[in-house]
């Protein structure tokens, strides 16, 4: 298997930087959307393109949002708050 690393295999498309901030996040949409597809049943060459696209896609919306909303339910103190919540809700009154 070659690795998404693999200087021989490159991203098709448009290069990211090159993206308007819209179009970006709608690529990035398309491809969390067809990820569970392709990890399943796309060839080795189609999962290290879209892990490598995926990859490019991302790192260009993190330098242009650095301070992008981060919900506090995605972080671990939000996962930790939510498991002791659903603890106390399971408790017999």
């Amino acid at each position: 298997m070659r690795h998404a690393n693999d200087p021989h295999i490159r991203p098709a498309g448009v290069s990211a930087h090159a993206l308007g901030n819209d179009t970006l996040l709608h690529e990035l949409e398309q491809l969390h959307r067809t990820r569970h597809e392709t990890f399943l049943y796309g060839s080795e060459e189609a999962l290290n393109r879209h892990t490598l696209r995926t990859g490019e896609l991302e790192a260009e919306y993190l330098h242009r949002f650095p301070g992008r909303q981060v919900t506090a339910a995605r972080t671990r103190a939000g996962a930790r708050a939510r498991e002791a919540a659903a603890r106390v809700e399971s408790l017999p009154e």
